[in-house]
């Protein structure tokens, strides 16, 4: 066979819904040596990403850590550890990645009962009261910022109202952590997922879970087996507790960069970090709007650092961002299920919440809707993203 050429990728500027770019500091993380996954000095660094964690997530919980896995790994660790078969479940949906819980669910052998919204919006507590109080499931799962239609899911009360029929509380924060609030314990949150490679400014690999202590003692009594070996918690969590027993070799590199981008969301701090990505969405939401493109989800509920916004009439859409990615190197996301081929997803997430990343983007766009026959005056969608930060 002809052996390949030296790995020589192009480089882009990462504005899709995942992943984005990691920080430089986290790739130079990334090039440090090897140690064994049970060396003494290995098993600090674990230590000290566990503790980081839990501020970063807002939590006590102990059994806290990254399953050795992307995202979805993190949903099916929190699913497949609380559900048993015949376990009635609600899931709430409003997007894709609700309705990938609903299959996951399943697959345990849940009986799943699936309370909708239109997407783009989000759920008010008396429809979930209600349906607890006619399923009384044993969890109920949900999605805080759906990646799919660029909602935020509020989550203030919704723990405590799980509580009160004695259901668990699953939430995804897969686009939220390390961008926006994430409070587990005053949430009442009883297991949660993320990733690596939004908010945290990491590449893809790893996927933080946390677990309550209401949560770890329906794992830990369960009557059958959890369905996966790997992703049993009651197996794994001794590699990352204080037993630190053989479990499977962990991503050294995958947690080395963890390590650092978790250093860089706490020395920069929770409360500024939350402004950041607020203050450059508000500057991009500007500019789109100049440009005459409106968000799918209602203002009161969008994501800052995950702009869904409705693709013009008369637009091509792949034409537009085959020529983002070609001709200025930047990827922005396509819409998913309802959304396919009707809206464009921009990620401001993590490192990529930059000023000069939304004042690139807005330039770029605006000369890939001029090529498509859309009317815009030159420069104002950047002219009216700098009002905003010159406000």
């Amino acid at each position: 066979m002809n052996i390949p050429g030296p790995l020589n990728p192009p480089t882009r500027l990462l504005l899709g819904p995942g992943p984005s770019d990691a920080h430089p500091r986290v790739l130079r993380a990334m090039s440090t040596p090897l140690l064994g996954h049970l060396d003494p000095q290995f098993l600090e660094i674990m230590t000290a990403v566990q503790e980081m964690l839990r501020s970063v997530y807002q939590t006590k919980n102990q059994v806290t850590f990254p399953v050795s896995a992307t995202g979805m790994a993190g949903m099916e660790t929190c699913l497949v550890n609380l559900i048993e078969p015949g376990d009635r479940v609600v899931v709430c949906a409003v997007g894709f990645f609700g309705h990938r819980m609903v299959e996951v669910a399943t697959r345990a052998g849940a009986q799943v009962t699936v309370l909708e919204r239109p997407w783009g919006e989000v759920f008010d507590l008396q429809p979930i009261r209600e349906t607890l109080q006619r399923v009384r499931p044993k969890v109920l799962t949900i999605v805080q910022a759906e990646t799919s239609t660029g909602a935020c899911q509020p989550l203030e009360g919704l723990g405590a109202l799980c509580h009160e029929f004695d259901t668990l509380l699953v939430v995804d924060a897969v686009t939220a952590l390390g961008c926006i609030p994430v409070a587990v314990d005053d949430w009442q949150v009883d297991a949660i997922y993320s990733c690596s490679q939004k908010g945290l400014s990491c590449p893809p690999g790893l996927s933080p879970v946390s677990f309550s202590p209401r949560a770890v003692e329906a794992f830990t009594k369960r009557k059958t087996k959890v369905q996966s070996w790997y992703f049993d918690v009651n197996l794994v969590e001794h590699y990352w507790d204080s037993d630190r027993f053989y479990h499977h070799t962990g991503p050294i590199t995958m947690v080395f960069a963890l390590y650092e981008g978790l250093r860089l969301v706490l020395e920069e701090g929770l409360e500024n970090r939350w402004a950041r990505h607020r203050r450059n969405h508000e500057a991009l939401k500007a500019g789109l709007n100049a440009l005459g493109l409106t968000y799918t989800a209602n203002e009161k509920y969008q994501l800052p650092q995950l702009n869904a916004v409705r693709i013009p009439a008369g637009v091509d859409d792949l034409a537009v961002r085959k020529r983002l990615l070609n001709e200025f190197g930047i990827e922005i996301g396509g819409g998913l299920g309802e959304f396919k081929g009707k809206a464009w997803r921009i990620g401001l997430m993590g490192h990529n919440s930059r000023p000069d990343v939304v004042l690139l983007f807005l330039g770029a766009l605006e000369q890939c809707l001029m090529s498509q026959g859309i009317k815009v005056s030159p420069g104002s969608g950047v002219a009216a993203a700098n009002r905003v930060y010159l406000g």
